[in-house]
């Protein structure tokens, strides 16, 4: 992976009765490593990755600025520092028990009748991808839109998809007795870079 292009975001909405006194948050991990292969079949591309959950930052004002109008600028750092020992915390992600996320690829479909062949030195398409995530040390499994493209040496996938926390095994944080909330669905999107490597002329990385 080449991790300083490499970027995955998520979108965290307030809720409850008292919304209006939270914030919506940016989550970002730009660390992430791990391994795509991309054989000569492309639906057979196969990839893990990972990322550390204690790297994981909060509402970074560059990517709230690009999040939308839902994401004002003005986040008191008391927020911002706040959403994130919740975030790592026991009741939530855990990160002192369960230091990484990962992402595991079980398989690849063709969708909306995009380019399903064989690899070429250019080449882009859409797919279906399913996908074992591991959180807490649970294992769950999404299907996730992905459009990629191939470019010499270097391949790129990107998608957007809404995603419940319950899906992922956890519970939402709530405060003054749910009055305060965050909403169980959220908003995730991803641009992950790799850079292709020969195996055998067959395989990337």
């Amino acid at each position: 992976m080449v991790s300083g292009e490499s970027l995955l975001t998520i979108l965290v909405f307030r809720g409850g009765t008292l919304a209006k006194a939270g914030h919506n948050h940016v989550i970002a991990a730009h660390d992430l490593s791990g391994t795509v292969y991309v054989p000569g079949e492309v639906l057979r591309t196969s990839f893990e990755l990972r990322f550390a959950v204690s790297q994981l930052s909060v509402d970074e004002p560059e990517l709230r600025s690009k999040a939308g109008p839902d994401f004002p600028a003005d986040v008191p750092d008391s927020a911002r520092e706040g959403t994130r020992h919740n975030m790592l915390g026991e009741a939530l992600l855990d990160a002192a028990q369960f230091p990484e996320i990962t992402l595991v690829s079980e398989r690849l479909e063709g969708a909306d009748g995009g380019a399903q062949g064989h690899r070429g030195s250019d080449s882009e398409a859409q797919v279906q991808a399913h996908v074992k995530v591991t959180v807490r040390g649970q294992t769950h499994s999404l299907t996730v839109p992905v459009r990629y493209q191939l470019q010499n040496d270097r391949v790129s996938a990107d998608g957007e998809l809404p995603l419940k926390q319950s899906e992922l095994g956890l519970k939402p944080f709530t405060a003054m007795l749910g009055a305060l909330q965050v909403q169980d669905e959220m908003r995730v999107k991803f641009h992950l870079v790799a850079q292709l490597a020969a195996v055998h002329g067959s395989s990337g990385r």
